[in-house]
């Protein structure tokens, strides 16, 4: 059990890059890119249609992860924890791929659009990191 959770949380760290680097791109298509920029002041100049576009790609990030939850976990127990667990690792290393390539954000006090679904969650970068460490530490404690 250990192995398969050491190797969804590579995956995990894997598919942060990957959206971290998407991020980028978005960010510079839409001339967003400077490190200082509030993301919540953002939000408001970024085009309807990108916005759109932003919502369906959340919504394939949680397909991917069910999806490996559902395909990795044995009962719904371990369904549950395979993706709380990989989540957990896709969203803390997100925030240190970001950091790593653009110097983003500059502070943990900084406000980030953490999902666009159903509505915008907006709230300070600590507030996401220490959620999924909070995560990754009780879950190796408790269930593995």
């Amino acid at each position: 059990m250990i192995l398969k959770f050491i190797l969804l949380a590579i995956f995990g760290i894997g598919f942060a890059h990957v959206e971290g680097v998407v991020v980028v791109y978005l960010r510079k298509a839409i001339g967003l890119l400077e490190p200082n920029v509030d993301n919540k002041q953002a939000l408001e100049k970024v085009p309807k249609r990108f916005i759109q576009i932003e919502i369906t790609r959340e919504a394939a990030t949680i397909v991917m992860l069910v999806t490996l939850a559902l395909v990795a976990g044995d009962g719904w127990l371990d369904m549950l924890m395979v993706f709380l667990w990989t989540f957990a690792f896709w969203d803390l290393f997100y925030y240190v791929s970001l950091y790593a390539v653009i110097k983003w954000p500059p502070k943990l006090t900084t406000t980030d659009v953490l999902f666009l679904i159903p509505k915008p969650w907006i709230a300070p970068v600590w507030f996401p990191i220490g959620v999924s460490t909070l995560a990754i530490v009780l879950i190796a404690i408790l269930y593995l």
